[in-house]
């Protein structure tokens, strides 16, 4: 569950700011973020957000704290729980009254994305190529869908042979779409095997292998650092949290802090 946590904090940032907006169900007036491509069937959690937002409504004795920010914190203390670092996380995001299940669709990068469309992806919310290499390191924790990574180990040629072979035994070149795999080799550690499996070709989706292809780009240098020192991992990681935890968001009178974090106020 911590990795699910942590990613439903990534696809709500990728959208339109860390807003809450990937928690809200669709209604007869709203197409949400839920079902978009990128989160249909895939995303997970919100059962235990809603749990979280129960405790914490109950603790502070009034709606106060934002769903935005349960998010935040709850991707920091997956992480931390799992084995990585505890930081900071800056408060006061309030709620979105609206999503987008358009933007969803178009601003999440997808796991068949080269180098430069990923990097272009970042940039597009503000941040940067080392940002990119170290929150992709989130995958040092969770699982894949055979259908996210179907076509790397079937067509890709920057894979180590037995690797790919190893995992056509589950995720069949049709059927099979919900067959999982962890995304590193010990998925349930934050650490530092994700940039190791990228060194010898065992990234397990074709974006995570483009961060390291053997052209000595500056991606290549950031995961060869990373995948020999997990402190450099650690602390990058907590500041390219931070700075991605802020991105657009909600302030002041914008917004609300939602009662329930699935319908707004």
């Amino acid at each position: 569950m911590g990795a699910s946590l942590l990613r439903l904090h990534f696809h709500d940032c990728f959208v339109n700011g860390c807003d809450g907006s990937i928690l809200l169900d669709d209604t007869s007036k709203l197409k949400g973020e839920k079902t978009a491509l990128p989160n249909a069937n895939s995303v997970r959690g919100f059962d235990v957000v809603d749990e979280i937002k129960y405790a914490v409504n109950k603790i502070c004795h009034d709606n106060v704290v934002s769903c935005a920010d349960i998010l935040a914190v709850a991707a920091r203390d997956s992480v931390h729980l799992l084995g990585g670092p505890y930081y900071e996380v800056q408060l006061g995001r309030r709620d979105a009254r609206t999503a987008s299940f358009n933007d969803a669709n178009n601003n999440i990068p997808p796991p068949f994305f080269n180098f430069s469309q990923l990097l272009n992806n970042f940039q597009s919310h503000g941040l940067d190529l080392k940002d990119l290499v170290v929150l992709s390191g989130s995958h040092t924790i969770g699982l894949a869908r055979c259908t996210t990574f179907r076509s790397r180990i079937y067509n890709d040629t920057n894979i180590d042979s037995s690797f790919a072979a190893s995992l056509r035994k589950d995720c069949p070149a049709s059927g099979g779409d919900n067959n999982l795999k962890p995304l590193d080799f010990t998925t349930n550690m934050f650490d530092t095997a994700y940039y190791e499996a990228l060194l010898s070709k065992k990234g397990l989706l074709h974006s995570d292998q483009e961060l390291f292809k053997g052209d000595g780009s500056g991606s290549e240098k950031l995961v060869q650092k990373y995948s020999e020192n997990l402190n450099a991992f650690a602390e990058d990681f907590s500041n390219s949290m931070i700075k991605m935890g802020n991105i657009k968001p909600l302030t002041g009178n914008d917004g609300e802090i939602r009662l329930n974090c699935r319908k707004i106020n």
